[in-house]
């Protein structure tokens, strides 16, 4: 085979996995999707149905993934347990994009005075790390699922406002921005015609990333005993029961971490395929 041979099979090779990683996750989200919705088709058993007498039995037969301490299902809790935990990382991003744009585009767009307020505000809330400010947050607005979602949310407004403004700036400086504003175009005109879908390319890739974060966090706080409240299934709390007896029962721990590791690959898979296009000005 010659060189150039080689080098073509390469680049077809790498072309085609670009391709079929995004459909993969895409498929794994697809399933995700029918255990938030429907996970009794996924679920061989009610999740918090106990036998004390099948407490801790290994994965096989009826009980795929095993059972806990309580003799309950661990596949049927990994199931259920992808509603609390999936609207947790959704909702939380959703807050934080929400957030994120209105103080991105008005840094951006507004008087000086309240770009540097808003920046001086987010440039303290990005001394702390995500996972921390939520924690704070939580403290004072007390634990749940509700509660977690919202922290969350308000941890990672600071980054996507700041990605909102840059982009927004650099679309405002624009020559089809700087064109419409000589044509008399008003600058609300200007921000929804022109700056708002050019910043949304960006936004979604950096949202989609984001969610395998908010998951993280989410199940990060489940794990400390401030997200979703037992007997409930979610997944950072049915970590937090399992570590204890990794020895004897490792399936109790390792199959909710395996859910959080394919979520969150999944969505970063999706996340890095997709490519904001380039600036493109509306008709003024």
């Amino acid at each position: 085979m010659s060189a150039v041979a080689r080098i073509r099979g390469g680049r077809a090779a790498r072309w085609e996995g670009r391709r079929v990683a995004p459909a993969v996750a895409a498929a794994v989200l697809a399933l995700l999707a029918v255990a938030v919705f429907f996970p009794g088709l996924l679920a061989p058993h009610p999740p918090n149905d106990t036998d004390v007498v099948a407490a801790f039995r290994p994965p096989g037969g009826a009980h795929p993934f095993g059972t806990d301490e309580l003799g309950r299902d661990v596949l049927s809790r990994v199931v259920y347990g992808a509603r609390p935990s999936l609207t947790i990382g959704l909702g939380a991003t959703a807050l934080g994009v929400l957030a994120g744009l209105v103080v991105g585009l008005v840094a951006a767009t507004g008087p000086r005075s309240a770009d540097r307020v808003l920046m001086r505000g987010l440039d303290v809330l990005l001394a702390f790390p995500e996972l921390l400010l939520a924690l704070l947050v939580v403290t004072v607005v007390g634990s749940g699922t509700a509660n977690v979602l919202v922290a969350i949310g308000i941890a990672a407004v600071p980054t996507y406002a700041r990605l909102v403004r840059g982009q927004a700036l650099l679309v405002a400086g624009s020559d089809f921005a700087e064109a419409a504003k000589v044509l008399g175009v008003r600058r609300p005109v200007i921000v929804l015609r022109h700056v708002l879908p050019n910043v949304t390319g960006p936004l979604l890739v950096l949202a989609t990333i984001g969610t395998g974060t908010a998951v993280i966090s989410g199940s990060a706080l489940g794990f400390l005993g401030l997200g979703t409240p037992p007997p409930a299934a979610e997944w950072g709390s049915m970590l937090s029961d399992g570590r204890e007896f990794l020895a004897t029962a490792w399936w109790t721990a390792t199959f909710p971490g395996l859910a959080i590791v394919v979520v969150v690959l999944s969505v970063t898979v999706l996340g890095r395929s997709l490519r904001p296009g380039g600036p493109k000005g509306g008709g003024a």
